[in-house]
């Protein structure tokens, strides 16, 4: 064979002959080493020479396994296969991200671009690339060659708005996904102080009314409860193989930037990672490699803080109260592109920051601005490759260490037997002496930070003796059996201010109930659809309706057959049950509508049903469904449109399976928007052993095959193989090719 020239097509030949078994294992295996220490010596840089270098092998399900020599090669393929799978939401998450969402979207995006440029998240991402280690920056060269490539290579396709990408736009989404999708929103400014605190300078009236009616909340917001998400781990004394196990399950939208993308790297040069994604993210930010995994849910340490700012100098309107005198704002003029009937017009806002931060909302005569931990330092890019780079614990406790990554509970498993939970926050330190739960008078220089607290001052469990560990958006100090789990008097109040909820109580029992889980039991409880709630509610209601009989008899006996409905209840969701129905509609009901009043409710949703499907008995199934819409939900749900029918219900009945629904359009079904979306269960074997799946499936265009194949086993509460090793890999490719040629 001709090494050199002939090299990657021989390479090709090689693992089409491994696939279909026409080499021996020992002569695989050596002629595979050989090739891939000849594969080291080249170092592709062009966009050309990339594509040549990289193969992507497209499993049964669509999921791409990128092989390459370098890391710089992978990323330039994980990004390419992100294009081809759903460039619409690639760019869309990148137009967010740069806030030039309403240049193509119009008005309804006005308020997110106008938060995104009084966060200055461009400049910020512009500032942290020149000061970016060269390594990153040859990565994130590498990505969005990779995106760049891939419209050079296919001319079919039109951007809305982006024609080539640059590679600091990688940064500027990852602070917009991680600070203005998940930390902003904590600071608790309402749309309508937002806009009070804009000023558009080319209109007489300030705030134009089509701007401040942008800031008006969705209707739809309040019709799905906050998702959130599930993750356990067990030690080998709790697992029948004697290995750990690790359960990833984050709970994000079905659409928008938040989605989620599966997609594996294999690297020559070390890089070897297999999960889940943003569309846009240069690697998968949870999975595995071949030593460890973990997985995030989201957690709440005080990482924003509003500042109450006065400017009381009629003289000056740029100067603020600070201490004994005054300091002065930075104010400048942001020029936004809207897009109109008339074409896109270009609106000049004035915009202003004290030294806390941006100045983005106005309450009683005062300008409130956002201090958000860790948000100019940046960083994200180079602690993810590092954690998915780490052989073991304490390599990747080195990677966290950096608290680049400013919050996300965190937990860890690895082929060594280690599991470990972190509560993960660029916790500022700070006085205790001021309510930091609600704004703080920026004059006071005791409300400054005073630093972040160390990794080893966060709440954490390594190892516990009860041999698992959990987290589902709940207090750390509930995430194993006692006596494993921190002691809450060693942390300050604004550390983990989280309770406990019902899905982690539910975590606890699953966790609990086994002394050794096996790897097909654990998947089997990742679809876990027993509602720990109805424990508490259906005795409530119980004792309610016993007290009306006394007053209303006749009242009360016409909720005697729904009643005895959910008392005979088994409390597990099935696409059959009735039972489960009635629970959901009662409690969305009190929780929705804030209606504490048991029975009042219970007849409120026992109307709802009759008045939605006729009768107040309804299969769960009915109404409980799946289908996909667009990548950004705009086409709606459509109940003359084939769906699936799913047992999940949302988290706070206290049930493992999530799923979020809601109408839409005139629906009379109830159709997913979010809850489990990409699932994942890791052995830590040897070898590894993963399966994983996707709620829709890993490409968005209508006509592949891979559109919605992985709803029906989401449907059916199973799960996909998601092959790791190299030869399994190449044994289970359904097309392998390189980018730009297939």
């Amino acid at each position: 064979l001709g090494w050199s020239d002939r090299f990657y097509d021989d390479y090709e030949v090689l693992t089409m002959l491994i696939a279909r078994r026409w080499l021996s294992a020992l002569v695989a295996v050596s002629l595979f080493a050989t090739i891939a220490g000849c594969r080291n010596t080249a170092v592709p840089k062009t966009a050309e020479e990339y594509a040549a270098a990289v193969t992507i092998h497209r499993d049964a399900w669509g999921v791409p396994h990128i092989f390459g020599p370098t890391d710089e090669s992978v990323v330039f393929g994980y990004m390419y296969a992100q294009a081809e799978d759903n460039f619409w939401q690639v760019e869309d998450s990148m137009i967010q991200s740069l806030g030039r969402a309403a240049e193509v979207n119009g008005e309804a995006a006005l308020a997110d671009d106008l938060l995104n440029r009084a966060l200055e998240i461009v400049p910020l991402a512009k500032a942290e690339w020149e000061r970016t280690d060269p390594e990153i920056q040859g990565l994130c060269r590498a990505a969005v060659a990779g995106l760049n490539f891939y419209l050079a290579s296919h001319p079919e396709v039109t951007p809305r708005l982006i024609r080539e990408f640059e590679p600091w736009h990688l940064l500027a989404f990852s602070r917009f996904a991680t600070y203005q999708q998940f930390i902003f929103g904590r600071a608790r400014i309402n749309r309508a102080e937002r806009a009070a605190a804009v000023r558009r300078l080319d209109s007489p009236a300030g705030v134009e009314p089509s701007a401040a009616a942008s800031f008006e909340p969705d209707a739809s917001d309040l019709v799905v409860p906050s998702a959130g998400s599930n993750m356990w781990a067990v030690s080998p004394s709790r697992s029948e193989s004697g290995h750990a196990l690790l359960f990833i399950n984050p709970h994000q939208p079905y659409f928008g930037p938040g989605q989620w993308y599966e997609g594996h790297l294999d690297s020559e040069q070390g890089l070897r990672f297999s999960g889940a994604g943003f569309f846009g993210s240069p690697i998968p930010t949870i999975g595995h490699n071949q030593f460890l995994g973990w997985s995030h849910t989201v957690n709440e340490p005080d990482v924003i803080d509003v500042y109450r700012e006065t400017f009381d100098k009629p003289e000056d309107s740029t100067a603020y109260r600070y201490g004994d005198g005054h300091r002065q704002a930075k104010v400048w003029s942001e020029p936004v592109a809207v897009k109109t009937d008339a074409g896109v017009e270009v609106r000049d806002y004035q915009l202003r920051r004290t030294h806390h931060g941006a100045i983005v909302g106005e309450r009683d005569g005062q300008a409130l601005a956002v201090r958000m931990a860790m948000f100019e330092e940046g960083g994200q890019i180079a602690t993810r490759l590092a954690m998915a780079r780490a052989r073991n614990l304490g390599e990747f406790q080195a990677a966290m260490a950096t608290l680049a990554t400013p919050m996300f509970n965190t937990l860890y498993a690895d082929v060594e037997g280690h599991i470990w939970y972190l509560y993960n926050g660029a916790v500022p330190r700070r006085s205790t002496a001021y309510d930091w739960s609600q704004p703080v008078d920026g004059a006071d220089p005791g409300t400054e930070w005073q630093g972040y607290h160390a990794l080893e001052e966060l709440p954490q469990i390594l190892d516990p003796p009860a041999g698992y560990l959990q987290n589902c958006n709940a207090t750390p100090f509930l995430a194993t059996a006692a006596p494993g789990n921190p002691d809450p008097t060693k942390y300050p109040p604004y550390m983990a201010p989280e309770a406990d909820n019902p899905r982690s109580r539910i975590s606890r029992r699953i966790l609990e109930s086994e002394d050794k889980f096996s790897f097909e039991k654990w998947q089997t409880y990742a679809f876990d659809t027993r509602v720990i709630e109805a424990e508490v509610w259906v005795p409530q209601l119980r004792e309610a309706i016993d007290d009306l009989r006394a007053r209303e008899p006749k009242r009360a006996g016409a909720l005697a057959a729904p009643l005895a409905l959910l008392e005979g209840w088994d409390h597990v969701a099935t696409v059959d049950s009735t039972p489960m129905t009635l629970f959901f509609s009662w409690r969305e009901i009190m929780i929705q509508q804030r209606n504490d009043d048991l029975i009042d409710s219970f007849e409120r949703a026992l109307v709802s049903l009759e008045a939605s499907h006729g009768a107040w008995e309804v299969a769960w199934g009915e109404i409980n469904r799946l289908q996909r819409s667009h990548s950004g939900g705009q086409e709606g749900f459509d109940d003359d449109q084939p769906s699936l029918a799913v047992a999940g219900g949302p988290g706070p009945l206290g049930i493992v399976f999530n799923f979020y629904t809601r109408t839409q359009g005139g629906s009379t079904r109830r159709y997913g928007v979010a809850g489990h979306s990409f699932v994942s269960v890791v052995e830590f074997a040897e070898p590894l052993q993963a399966r994983s799946l996707l709620v829709f499936g890993e490409s968005a265009d209508k006509s592949s095959p891979h559109y919605f194949d992985q709803a029906e086993l989401f449907a059916a509460q199973k799960f996909k193989p998601a092959w790791w090793t190299r030869e399994e890999v190449l044994a289970g490719a359904e097309r392998s090719y390189h980018p730009g040629s297939g």
